[in-house]
């Protein structure tokens, strides 16, 4: 993660159905869908100036820590998400089982 991703704050926004960050004026987000007690998440986008700087980790992990804290399971349909819990092991709980 670069020094400029650390310093990123990642807010969720529940009126747009997503969590963003602001990556030096351009918008990074991921959007998701909440409903039947699971998260699911949808789509990731960071701006092509911003990739690779561990932004899109940030988002995904953000959305993760809330279902933990809401006892939600997650459905990845966003292949980034998908990937990132691959990689991410201490994360398996919360996925879904079936959806």
């Amino acid at each position: 993660m670069t020094e400029e991703a650390k310093t990123v704050e990642v807010v969720r926004n529940e009126d747009e159905g997503r969590w963003e960050a602001d990556v030096g004026g351009a918008l990074a987000l991921l959007t998701y869908d909440e409903r039947d007690g699971k998260l699911y998440l949808l789509h990731t986008e960071v701006p092509p100036e911003a990739e690779g700087q561990g932004i899109g980790g940030k988002l995904v992990k953000a959305a993760l820590e809330h279902a933990r804290g809401a006892g939600m399971k997650v459905v990845p349909f966003c292949a980034f998400a998908k990937a990132y819990l691959q990689r991410h092991k201490e994360y398996g709980d919360l996925v879904a089982t079936e959806h």
